[in-house]
């Protein structure tokens, strides 16, 4: 077995690999870009090295760099993680020409799975079943066109070296069919430096299904069972599970001979994952097979009660299988939701900032958290904006369902915006809790999953208020310190005036509306009225941030910050902000004009065919951003001439900048 490894990712992947090394007595090494210094996974491993440069593509896509750590810190081996360079197979090839382990597949195992349309031939020769469509050499427009129309609508383009969701666009009709493509092509260029790309018939009502498969250096081969990430939006996935609902066992056996069949095809070694589409009446389709461990990995471990990653060092080091097909069993039911920073209201655009304030459920044998932040660290635009992976077990799937939506319920989370809440409404959506959803559901249901209450909670409101209360009562107590009269009315802190109780008003805005308030203090807290009614109020306890609060009898636990006069509050899970207004202060009108288009996210310019005179139609695509794993067009609200364009292509802006106007 390895003394020591190098681990080639960073964050929630890194910190797992790690805990799995120390457990078996492996020592670990960190590598970090510089937006990584002080990173969660840096502080998890043994030892940690600096790589390179904040972008992925100056530190943790540099295999000259990893490889130069590994020789330097002694590692013996590397661990990709998932993701960055785990696919590699010139990296496989450097790591073997160096001494180094490759804790992976072969390289031309990689190699004949990366391709998707060689993936398919291969397939179609072992006998694996795989979708209609076209996977050849010639790829011209006029060419694709056609064979697009002989596979059918609706279809999907789809990277030939594409993965992760990246380079895959669902086409529904031909009209749609040539800007799809040239999207596909330029993200699959940026991406992969590879704009081939095949066609397949699309299944619009179809599961994702996906087989653990495992294989060791000794000929033997083993599944793991299923898992059905079918929750998933843009071809990313959201929530998975493992057993899948509704497969019976005759079902499973053959998916499962199927995908052991795919990595004996290919000579495999190690641990990868076959996905297949299954269609309504159950037959199932090739899709593709990733040649790493997944991301959703731990729904797997949490029904067979296998460490995978273990398993992963136990074949890398030459040993055979730790278990047999035989002694391998499903129990339980396991269910993994994505916590991502990003916004599900705003068309789930990515987000950035700090993360202020975090507290996560406990821990225990039926929930676990793999995570690569905490509290205090930043989400940058450099990398995936995953905040953690939430994974719950139970004796069966409403059990296991039931401790997703309670864990969740638990989350707090005050920084960037979060899905917490959409998935929330996710997990106990009616269909969802039925089991058999399809690749479409999320899409098709997005009205329903992302509704929102425009109506203010007064009880945050409350809490933001009580909040300032607490903080002025503090400045009331230093002042009367420095009161030479105790006995002196200038020392109370109940508002007093020479004739009467006076009540203190306060003004605050939440959206675009502005509400006055006025706070009248009893002897054990406020009686708070908003409008036309009172709330009667008490502080139960309070701890820096944190207060446990008594508003009209029922209790409420409260989170509040404050940034010069905005004021962001947690009331359990759900996030609120105000800002707090000078007495007599005109509320800002808030609203962007209708003549500026600002960058609704941080990120890149792909493309740009906006100009100076460029005179438009409404819904005309202008610019298209590109961060965190997806691209954000954006379109001309209205007709008209552009009058100013401040960026251009290629350039990295700030959310919130103006990037071009229109002329009045």
């Amino acid at each position: 077995m390895f003394n020591k490894i190098l681990i080639a990712n960073r964050g929630e992947i890194a910190c797992r690999i790690a805990r799995s090394a120390r457990a078996m007595g492996i020592r670990s090494v960190a590598v970090y870009s510089d937006a990584d210094r002080r990173a969660l996974h840096v502080d998890t491993c043994d030892e940690a090295i600096h790589i390179g440069g904040s972008a992925p593509g100056d530190s943790y896509l540099l295999a000259d760099n990893i490889i130069a750590a590994a020789l330097k810190t002694g590692a013996e081996a590397i661990h990709p993680g998932f993701g960055f360079l785990s696919e590699n197979a010139d990296f496989a090839e450097r790591c073997a020409a160096s001494n180094l382990v490759f804790i992976g597949p072969g390289a031309q195992a990689i190699r004949s799975m990366g391709s998707k349309s060689a993936a398919r031939q291969i397939m179609q020769a072992a006998g694996v079943p795989v979708l209609p469509g076209y996977d050849g050499d010639e790829q011209a427009q006029d060419v694709l066109l056609e064979q697009a129309r002989q596979v059918g609508f609706p279809l999907l383009i789809k990277a030939v070296a594409g993965g992760g969701g990246k380079g895959l666009r669902s086409v529904e009709r031909e009209s749609e069919f040539d800007a799809a493509l040239q999207a596909v092509k330029r993200e699959s260029m940026g991406a992969f430096a590879d704009d081939a790309v095949l066609l397949e018939r699309f299944l619009p009502t179809a599961r994702h299904i996906e087989i653990q498969v495992f294989a060791d250096t000794h000929g033997n081969v083993v599944h793991l069972f299923e898992r059905d990430c079918s929750l998933q939006r843009r071809h990313q996935k959201v929530i998975e599970e493992a057993p899948a609902p509704g497969i019976d066992n005759g079902l499973r056996e053959d998916m499962a001979a199927a995908a052991v069949l795919c990595a004996k095809a290919t000579d495999y070694v190690g641990a990868g994952t076959v996905e297949f589409l299954l269609a309504p009446d159950n037959t199932f389709y090739f899709m593709e097979m990733n040649t790493r461990l997944q991301v959703e990995h731990p729904v797997t471990e949490m029904i067979t009660g296998q460490d995978l990653v273990a398993w992963q060092f136990k074949v890398a080091a030459g040993e055979a299988l730790p278990l047999e097909q035989s002694s391998l069993a499903i129990k339980g039911h396991a269910i993994e939701a994505r916590i991502y920073a990003e916004n599900p209201e705003s068309n789930f655009l990515p987000s950035t900032g700090r993360l202020d304030y975090l507290q996560t459920p406990q821990t225990s044998a039926n929930i676990r958290i793999d995570t690569g932040v905490r509290q205090e660290d930043e989400i940058s635009a450099y990398y995936d904006p995953m905040i953690a992976k939430l994974i719950c077990y139970g004796d069966d799937r409403a059990q296991a369902l039931a401790r997703l939506k309670m864990a969740l319920n638990q989350y707090r989370l005050i920084g960037p915006k979060s899905n917490i809440n959409f998935l929330h409404r996710l997990c106990t959506h009616p269909a969802v809790l039925a089991g058999g959803a399809t690749t479409r559901f999320i899409d098709s249901s997005l009205n329903e999953l992302i509704a929102v209450d425009p109506l203010m909670d007064e009880n945050a409101l409350i809490s933001a208020v009580v909040f300032l209360l607490q903080k002025q009562a503090q400045l009331i107590q230093e002042q009367q310190r420095d009161t030479t009269d105790p006995n002196s009315p200038w020392a109370a802190s109940d508002y007093w005036r020479v004739s009467e109780f006076q009540a203190q008003r306060l003004n605050l805005q939440y959206e675009h509306n502005e509400i006055e308030l006025a706070i009248y203090t009893h002897n054990n807290g406020w009686n708070i009225k908003i409008q036309d009614n009172t709330f009667r109020v008490e502080i139960l306890a309070s701890e820096g941030s944190e207060s446990s609060l008594l508003i009209n009898d029922l209790r409420y636990e409260s989170v509040v910050l404050q940034s010069a006069n905005t004021l962001r509050v947690l009331l359990g899970n759900v996030p609120h902000k105000f800002t707090l207004l000078d007495k007599g202060t005109v509320s800002e009108n808030l609203h962007r004009q209708k003549d500026q288009i600002v960058s609704p996210m941080p990120g890149k310019i792909i493309s740009c065919t906006a100009r100076a005179g460029l005179h438009v139609k409404k819904g005309e695509t202008l610019m298209v951003l590109e961060a965190m794993k997806m691209e954000h067009a954006l379109q001309a609200p209205h007709a008209g001439e552009i009058s100013e364009v401040y960026f251009s292509l290629g350039e990295q802006v700030n959310e919130g900048e103006t990037l071009f106007v229109f002329k009045e």
